[in-house]
């Protein structure tokens, strides 16, 4: 038999529960859900902003690599230079911040919730939408970028409009459903943060799973420049990427994985006497319950 030193060092070493994640997620939702209008917009433009890199590296990784078959796959490692600066720099970003501030909402399930939740959703969008907006006018409009390098952004952007309606939906699904995972892969990656990161962005950009605001930036070039009128952009792409994201974001992870957790917590609070999940009573139950606060509370510390 093990001894109590064995124990509790096999206790920390161990990998934290589902339990944990979703604590640690839905508190940070809890803070998204309180902070006022005015942050999150300067936070959001910003983001809108930094995701016009994950354009301009594509564009440049395009530039200097021969036209062959392969040329995509280190091409699209330029796609995760935006999401890379958004995340660690703690911007607010449409399908990551915004999935967080879900689960409060499945939790509590009352309107003052729903209408934060729609507040939070609608000053995000806006503001990424509008800060991708400016550095696609910056990139078109602006003499920082020569024209061979134009052609290129040009080149870039008219992948993203490529496949119809229905297509880009569903694609978009695969795109929400991955950025989705990443937030709740990210809590505990601690120094593989950035690798997890850029794995699954990269993922999202090989596969053409089209992102709201990564994509948003490349249609607008095209709006700015005369390649696409207004209604092919937001009826065309916008519209669908939008629907795709919340979809694969918030139905197939944030409910799913709500689910899981209720469901498990029902299950254990359903046992005769009170007992844990995996029988050993009470001081089993007291022992997880203060490791899951510890963890969720130094976890909070390092994402904030």
């Amino acid at each position: 038999m093990p001894d109590q030193a064995e124990s509790e060092e096999a206790e920390e070493r161990s990998s934290p529960s589902a339990h944990v994640v979703y604590e640690t997620i839905r508190q940070e939702g809890e803070d998204e859900l309180q902070r006022n209008s005015s942050a999150l917009a300067w936070s959001a433009l910003a983001a809108g902003l930094s995701m016009g890199f994950s354009f301009l590296a594509e564009a440049l990784l395009r530039r200097h690599l021969p036209e062959a078959r392969w040329q995509g796959l280190i091409t699209k490692l330029g796609y995760s230079v935006g999401f890379v600066i958004v995340i660690l720099g703690r911007q607010q970003l449409f399908t990551e911040n915004t999935l967080t501030v879900v689960l409060p909402l499945l939790l509590q399930k009352k309107l003052s919730v729903l209408l934060n939740v729609l507040r939070l959703w609608s000053i995000v969008l806006a503001a990424n939408l509008a800060g991708g907006f400016l550095f696609a006018w910056a990139a078109a409009g602006s003499g920082a970028f020569d024209p061979e390098l134009r052609g290129f952004f040009a080149q870039t952007a008219s992948e993203a409009m490529s496949a119809g309606f229905g297509t880009i939906f569903l694609r978009a699904i695969y795109a929400g459903w991955l950025i989705a995972l990443m937030v709740w892969l990210l809590p505990f990656a601690e120094t593989a943060r950035v690798w997890v990161i850029l794995l699954l962005t990269y993922l999202v950009g090989l596969g053409h799973f089209p992102h709201i605001i990564a994509g948003a930036i490349e249609v607008f070039y095209l709006l700015i420049t005369g390649a696409k009128s207004m209604g092919e952009v937001f009826g065309g792409y916008l519209a669908p990427a939008l629907l795709g994201n919340i979809v694969g974001g918030v139905s197939l992870v944030a409910a799913l994985a709500h689910g899981q957790i209720v469901g498990e917590k029902g299950g254990s609070e359903g046992k005769k006497g009170g007992e844990s999940i995996d029988g050993r009573g009470g001081k089993s139950r007291a022992m997880c319950a203060e490791r899951s606060a510890g963890e969720a509370g130094v976890t909070r510390s390092i994402l904030l």
